[in-house]
């Protein structure tokens, strides 16, 4: 029996609580050594996995408008790491998509998770995460 799906983010904070909820699963998914999907079944990595691609494409076209303190447009050096998570999140989503469109194991996560691209779009997050936080946005 499969699990209902898990519906997508609607905004940025929660495409960034979906992408890190993702990222802890992955880690343990990719501890258990499961060597085929269907070798575990129930375990639900495909859902995580098409949850972080939904929240991926939020990350994919987020814009300056209303990121700042008050619901204010960012601008300047903050507005330009926008490029950058845009930019990261298209190269995690294609990798995450291309894990999608295969066989799936606990190895193969365990790479994806080594992923530089996952990597550098983990620590985007991460930061965009906190510096929303600090500034009340």
């Amino acid at each position: 029996m499969t699990s209902p799906p898990i519906a997508g983010p609607k905004t940025v904070a929660e495409a960034i609580d979906m992408i890190e909820e993702t990222y802890e699963f992955m880690l343990s998914y990719a501890a258990r050594g499961v060597r085929r999907e269907e070798d575990d079944p129930g375990s639900r990595i495909r859902d995580y996995l098409e949850r972080a691609s939904a929240a991926l494409s939020v990350l994919e076209g987020i814009t300056a408008d209303g990121l700042g303190p008050a619901g204010k447009k960012v601008t300047g050096p903050a507005a330009k790491f926008l490029d950058v998570i845009r930019d990261d999140a298209f190269k995690a989503g294609a990798a995450i998509r291309f894990v999608l469109a295969g066989g799936i194991g606990s190895q193969i996560i365990d790479n994806l998770n080594a992923s530089i691209h996952v990597r550098a779009l983990l620590t985007d997050v991460f930061l965009l995460d906190e510096s929303l936080k600090v500034s009340g946005a």
